[in-house]
């Protein structure tokens, strides 16, 4: 992930630190994805964008980016992180 260039926060990190935080679950990981303050300024700026919208769209290029890599990722139940199954 650091080589995509996304910043990687600590497992225990709040929910509200910017960047990507990936947690250990029994199937395998959790990627979480927290904008920073200049990025959801940014997207506020855009016509048309939202949060919800931006955060869809980085969510779908991680996963994309896992996908090419040979991973199987899935959406949790509770629906905007990603899940990305163990082999």
């Amino acid at each position: 992930m650091i080589q995509a260039g996304f910043h990687l926060v600590r497992e225990d990190a709040h929910e509200s630190e910017p960047g990507l935080a990936v947690t250990e679950v029994a199937t395998g990981v959790v990627v979480r994805w927290t904008a920073s303050d200049a990025f959801t300024s940014l997207a506020n700026d855009q016509p048309g964008a939202s949060r919800d919208s931006m955060h869809a769209t980085v969510g779908a290029a991680v996963s994309g980016l896992l996908v090419q890599l040979g991973h199987t990722v899935t959406e949790p139940s509770d629906g905007g992180d990603l899940l990305v199954l163990a082999d």
